[in-house]
């Protein structure tokens, strides 16, 4: 089942993760609107999907504001007579631990990625509405907002609200045959490429060599190509699922769970302060939540290389 005939929007993809589902989406059928806020990258981004037999126009902002987003809804518009796909990967990064975070910091990234998916989201639906035959809609989450990560503040609250909105628009837009699902990637990116754990699988990808095993399989590490297979099916009329959180990474996908009660415990009249002194970590010790991600030791032929 292609998507010949569909016209689809990726925010970001200049380059990494962006740029391999706007090939993806071309590859399976569908025009692109190519968006990142380097020109030269947007043109090349551009260039690439049309050297590999694709249609793809570029429009350079920088997602956030309203403007932006009904742009890129009039590029797709006015290049290719309608909208199907929406795929929201725009981001930046401004990490650093939560006494040191400016109020810049907070705002560049909550502005891109979370303001930034809601506008484009709007405007993407307005269109979908007016054509009156339903969309797809695809936001790009993050392990970060499903568990925290140490200097991520800013980052963790805007994909831990991207997911939040996703559950809300699966319900409000469903009626009008909209999809919408949340993308967990964990790929070999600009991002991931100053993690230490990652070192060697991050040196095979950049060598042009397989990533091992170790990585691919029991991680679900992989190329950003490994991803982009999910976000064209998420984007294909043969999906039928809304309102999930997917995670897709080298030989690996996933289903995540909502967030739901593990515990509940009753006291009649209500708990008191001097009872929950008393209970609480009787009743809920040994059922607390973790946060953050937990990663098997890399095995020593794998592990990384210390500096100099």
């Amino acid at each position: 089942m292609s998507l010949a005939g569909k016209v689809a929007i990726v925010t970001g993809s200049g380059r990494g993760l962006g740029l391999a589902y706007a090939l993806e989406l071309a590859a399976q059928g569908a025009s692109v609107v190519v968006n990142d806020v380097d020109a030269t990258i947007a043109a090349e981004a551009v260039q690439s999907v049309r050297d590999a037999g694709g249609n793809a126009v570029a429009l350079v902002a920088p997602v956030g504001t309203t403007e932006t987003a009904k742009a890129l809804v009039a590029a797709a518009v006015e290049n290719f007579g309608r909208l199907d796909i929406l795929v929201t990967n725009a981001g930046v990064l401004r990490d650093t631990v939560v006494w040191k975070m400016s109020d810049e910091d907070f705002d560049t990234v909550i502005n891109v990625h979370l303001r930034g998916t809601f506008v484009c989201v709007r405007e993407a639906v307005i269109q979908f509405r007016a054509q009156g035959e339903g969309g797809r809609i695809i936001c790009i989450g993050s392990p970060t907002g499903q568990r925290g990560n140490f200097g991520q503040t800013n980052y963790a609250a805007a994909k831990a609200g991207i997911v939040g909105m996703v559950r809300t628009w699966a319900l409000e837009l469903k009626r009008a045959g909209i999809l919408v699902n949340a993308l967990i990637p964990v790929a070999a990116t600009a991002m991931t490429a100053t993690i230490p754990y990652f070192q060697k699988a991050v040196e095979a990808q950049a060598a042009g060599e397989p990533i091992p095993n170790f990585f691919r399989h029991k991680l679900g590490f992989g190329t950003a190509a490994d991803v982009a297979g999910t976000v064209a099916f998420l984007a294909s009329d043969a999906n039928t699922v809304t309102g999930q959180v997917i995670g897709v990474g080298g030989d690996r996908i996933q289903l995540w769970s909502h967030p739901d009660a593990i515990a509940s415990e009753y006291s009649t009249g209500g708990w008191s302060y001097d009872e929950l002194i008393a209970q609480f970590d009787d009743l809920f010790g040994g059922k607390r939540e973790t946060v953050g991600e937990s990663f098997p030791d890399v095995p020593a032929d794998l592990a990384p290389v210390p500096a100099s």
